[in-house]
Order: structure tokens, then sequence, then C-alpha cells
């Protein structure tokens, strides 16, 4: 399957971004940032994350709609995905 190579930038932009923050709760573990503050960011990354991973399987569906010979496999195998992100 072939994903969107503009989504797929998106997505790596999105990714890259999380990577920022997941650094940033890094340091604030490392320094002994208030408990509230950690999980409040840990939920921002978790979300940017999830979302990074849906605009994935998003793409994929995509492709399995436009390309309905191979649809069948593809779909169960998006399906197995999206339900992993749950």
């Amino acid at each position: 399957m072939d994903l969107d190579p503009d989504e797929m930038k998106k997505v790596s932009n999105r990714l890259k971004r999380a990577q920022g923050q997941l650094a940033a709760v890094v340091r604030m573990v490392d320094e002994g940032g208030d408990c509230a503050d950690v999980v409040t960011q840990l939920s921002a990354v978790s979300k940017a994350l999830d979302r990074a991973g849906f605009a994935v399987i998003a793409s994929g569906l995509k492709q399995c709609l436009a390309d309905e010979e191979n649809g069948g496999a593809d779909m169960q195998r998006l399906e197995k995905l999206f339900l992993s992100l749950a």
C-alpha cells in the first residue's frame, strides 16, 4: 500500500513536534517538575501520537478505497492497526 507523500509529510511534522514535547516532558521529570504539569504534557504527547497514527490509517483507508481490487485484505489490516491505537 502506497501512502500519500503529502499526508505523510504532515504526519512526519506532527511526530517531530511530539518528539519535542516528549523531550520537554523528560526534562521536566529530570528537573523535578510539577506533577500536574508533567501529566498535562504527557497527555498532549499521547494525543499527538494518536493523531499521527490516525492520519496514517486514514491515508491508508483512502488508498484502499481507491484500489478496490486489493481493498479487502488491506482493510482488514488497517482495521487491526486502527484498533491497536484504541
